[in-house]
């Protein structure tokens, strides 16, 4: 949770590039996100040249009507907030967004050089080879959980991959983390923790849905037993973690 006055994180890693969302734009900017897409479409043209602008569709968390946003590279976020008048708040916004970007950076150099010196240990190696088996299983379940959610009216359905995923990492870790696929980073300690996790959520899921409990209901049980295991082993900070790297 945020402490009070903290800002949330403007600079997010898509695919190992730091990019900012038009969505979390507007807030500190001062204006409303329609103002900011139609700046986006207006200069399209521009921004296409330094790099892809593909626009997605993002429901609330509570449903509602779906947004349309994209993610801005560097070099195209700054190109257009040099378009906008130099007020307090876009004055503000530049200097934060050239700091984040620059951790943000540094971050995800830190995690790969994590993730490249695990790819050269043997165990760590054996520890992620053997766990992306049961990691599948998990994951063709969750897509039963989809089809189940669904058919008793969930809306949100489609976000239970990275809801059950998020679930069990904060239960088990200590993440400062922002970039980069936290198995990557994790020890062989960890991913093998992970594995156990894995198994223990897609087990509970298939006896949620074969004793036909609500979608809800599921996932608190499920949680529950995630937490009931990690008690036993109390949390572990990721290696990959800005504080381990500093």
């Amino acid at each position: 949770m945020k402490k009070k006055n903290q800002l949330a994180v403007l600079v997010k890693a898509v695919d190992n590039v730091p990019v900012v969302s038009t969505l979390d734009m507007c807030g500190p900017l001062g204006v409303e996100h329609h103002a900011i897409v139609q700046l986006v479409k207006k200069y399209e043209m521009q921004l296409k040249e330094i790099g892809p602008v593909a626009f997605q569709m993002r429901v609330g968390t509570r449903g509602g009507t779906p947004v349309s946003f994209c993610y801005l590279d560097e070099e195209q976020t700054t190109f257009l907030v040099t378009l906008m008048k130099n007020s307090e708040p876009v004055v503000k916004f530049k200097y934060r967004l050239s700091r984040e970007f620059y951790k943000m950076r540094n971050e995800i150099t830190r995690i790969q050089a994590v993730a490249a010196n695990n790819s050269l240990n043997i165990e760590w190696v054996e520890a992620r080879e053997s766990g992306k088996p049961v990691r599948r299983q998990e994951t063709d379940v969750l897509k039963q959980l989809v089809a189940y959610a669904i058919a008793d009216g969930s809306t949100n359905a489609h976000r239970y991959y990275g809801i059950y995923s998020r679930m069990a990492n904060e239960i088990l870790f200590n993440i400062q983390q922002k970039a980069g696929n936290l198995r990557d980073v994790c020890n062989a300690g960890q991913l093998g923790t992970l594995k156990v996790v894995d198994h223990i959520i897609e087990r509970s899921l298939l006896e949620g849905m074969a004793a036909g409990i609500h979608y809800r209901q599921i996932y608190r049980d499920t949680k529950a037993k995630v937490m009931q295991f990690a008690e036993l082993f109390g949390k572990s900070t990721i290696p990959g973690s800005t504080l381990q790297l500093e």
